[in-house]
């Protein structure tokens, strides 16, 4: 029996839920259904709403006629080299100023935060100047250390409140028992700090798999990620929606299952940092 307080809930708590949820997932469900429907159909009627309708053949010539995979892996070694490079300096940098007290440290934090007011179009030039010169041009290296310019500042400031949520005497009791500085932070902290850590990488892996500008600018010939790799499938004169969808619902596919396989350490990693002591 429906009580004035349950018709009330459901006006005003469950029905604007669910229209923003469906407002939210249309257009995700509307591109998985033009990459199901023939490009026969598309031209004719357009998408097809009908399972009897639904096609594999979009993803078949995506692999079969293009080099995406070859495109994916390039992806995987850009995003995943950036995780390593920016976990590894984030980790050590958010310790030293979760830990030490040093002159101009509040103005190094102050500097992180500014660099990512700035649009990462400024730079651009400097780093394609740098790289032609190192000869990292269009490699994978090089749009690794690119996407770690975008990565590492906020990643820096997000680990800084993980970290500085642990007590300093947990560090202190490891020296103690003779542990190093370094001995301590791989033994203690990262340990306590992991679902931060893992909601950093994450971020820093999402960040450098929708990359675009470097990705176009400072690669695209030899190394050619996935975001560059769509943009390809737009042709001079007509566009094939059909193999365009196919190709941005593959595109999303690792970024989506690495988030729902980790998804509760990363709500976990998400708050920690929320409250400290």
């Amino acid at each position: 029996m429906n009580t004035p307080s349950t018709i009330r809930r459901i006006l005003t708590t469950d029905l604007p839920v669910a229209l923003i949820v469906l407002f939210a997932m249309a257009p995700f469900a509307w591109i998985i259904l033009t990459s199901l429907t023939p490009t026969a159909i598309l031209n004719a009627t357009g998408v097809s709403l009908s399972p009897t309708g639904w096609s594999i053949d979009n993803y078949s010539r995506l692999f079969r006629q293009t080099s995406f995979l070859d495109n994916m892996l390039d992806s995987l070694i850009i995003a995943g080299g950036t995780v390593v490079i920016g976990l590894a300096v984030s980790v050590t940098a958010a310790y030293s100023f979760s830990r030490f007290r040093f002159p101009g440290r509040k103005l190094v934090m102050l500097q992180f935060l500014l660099i990512n007011m700035f649009p990462i179009v400024l730079l651009i030039l400097p780093l394609f100047m740098l790289m032609r010169k190192a000869g990292i041009l269009d490699t994978h290296f090089g749009l690794i250390l690119a996407n770690a310019t975008v990565a590492i500042p906020f990643a820096v400031w997000m680990l800084t409140s993980y970290i500085g949520a642990i007590p300093k005497s947990l560090d202190e009791a490891a020296m103690i028992d003779g542990c190093s500085r370094l001995t301590a932070l791989r033994r203690v902290v990262l340990p306590l700090t992991m679902p931060g850590i893992i909601s950093t990488g994450i971020y820093i892996f999402i960040t450098a798999w929708n990359e675009y500008l470097y990705a176009l600018t400072l690669g695209g010939r030899n190394v050619r990620p996935v975001t560059v790799a769509i943009q390809t499938l737009i042709g001079e004169y007509q566009i094939e929606w059909g193999l365009l969808s196919a190709g941005a619902v593959v595109g999303a596919m690792p970024a989506t299952i690495l988030f729902l396989i980790v998804q509760r350490r990363l709500i976990g990693g998400l708050t920690q940092g929320a409250v400290k002591g």
